[in-house]
């Protein structure tokens, strides 16, 4: 099994927005930290990126794109120290999926696509990429990135029937394109197991492990199906994730149980045989050292968040604390 698709199987898109900003100069754009990641691309013309996660301001041409991480806010501007509005007053303002901003100057156009995903399932993936990373796809990716985003914009402006379930899998297969562009970049000093996968004998190792997270693995076992030393698989296993063969398995097997937790009524008796604990209590015992809480306690907190409700007291999380802005762009 590829690690990469038994993940993205997991993940889902649970909200997928698009729009196109038409802008002339001068112009500017401020985006915003907010639960969700973004795709965005310089269709036409140019502009500057900004972020508190970039060491400078870059410049951006037409065909360049980045995708943001949830949490990460940034700025698009045509120039350094232009008048800032922010997105989500832009977006109160659209007509349709189209956003018009700025003077009668020089235009840029950019298309952005907005995606929230699901924690838990997206935690293994978006704990490794950067905050913001620049996309820098050849004409054949940025055809088809450019190609996907078309048919998201016919989908979002035709209405037609099902149009919401052909967007979400267009949004679905756009970040996969995303996320292949990025691994084609991805430089040898990079660390991580998605880095790890671009050496053939690592990714026949990982690919095994995640075939079957409930086989009690060695290092041993896991260097021969790499084809090599138990000592050289394990040092180069090391150096490529940056952590060890058993470390990641660890990892998996609580990514693993805490989906098992959510999404199905398994027991945790039940959920330790599926991901390779030998009884529920060995599994309790792990879990509640990672986590900080019980299985059964993860469980409930992540139950009613997922239902919009405060674990404390089970009413609906908007009606108790303090009411959340709604995410318009």
């Amino acid at each position: 099994m590829d690690p990469v698709d038994d993940l993205l199987a997991t993940m889902r898109v649970e909200d997928a927005r698009y729009v196109r900003v038409e802008a002339r100069a001068p112009w500017g754009v401020s985006f915003p930290p907010r639960n969700l990641a973004r795709l965005v691309l310089i269709a036409d013309g140019s502009c500057l990126l900004d972020s508190d996660v970039l060491e400078s301001p870059q410049h951006l041409r037409s065909n360049d794109c980045f995708l943001v991480r949830a949490g990460v806010g940034f700025v698009l501007r045509d120039a350094d120290g232009g008048e800032l509005l922010d997105c989500d007053h832009l977006a109160a303002q659209a007509s349709g999926t189209l956003v018009r901003v700025g003077g009668d100057g020089a235009s840029t156009r950019i298309v952005s696509t907005r995606f929230t995903f699901d924690n838990v399932a997206a935690e293994p993936l978006f704990a490794l990429l950067p905050p913001l990373f620049r996309l820098r796809p050849d004409a054949a990716a940025g055809e088809v990135l450019r190609a996907t985003l078309r048919l998201i914009e016919h989908e979002s402006s035709a209405n037609g029937l099902g149009a919401g379930f052909v967007m979400s899998r267009l949004s679905d297969t756009l970040f996969v394109q995303a996320l292949r562009t990025f691994c084609a970049d991805v430089g040898a000093g990079t660390i991580g197991w998605i880095a790890a996968l671009r050496d053939p004998r690592l990714a026949r190792a990982i690919q095994e492990l995640h075939a079957d997270l409930s086989r009690k693995w060695t290092v041993g076992e896991l260097a021969r199906a790499a084809g090599m030393s138990r000592s050289a698989f394990a040092a180069l296993f090391s150096e490529r994730t940056g952590d060890t063969p058993l470390g990641h398995l660890a990892t998996w097997r609580m990514y693993r149980a805490k989906v098992l937790l959510r999404e199905t009524p398994l027991s945790v008796q039940e959920i330790a045989a599926e991901v390779g604990y030998e009884t529920g209590a060995a599994l309790s015992r792990a879990f509640s050292r990672r986590e900080g809480v019980s299985p059964g306690t993860w469980r409930h907190t992540a139950r009613a968040s997922a239902a919009g409700e405060d674990p404390r007291s089970g009413s609906p999380s908007g009606l108790t604390g303090t009411p959340q802005p709604k995410d318009r762009a």
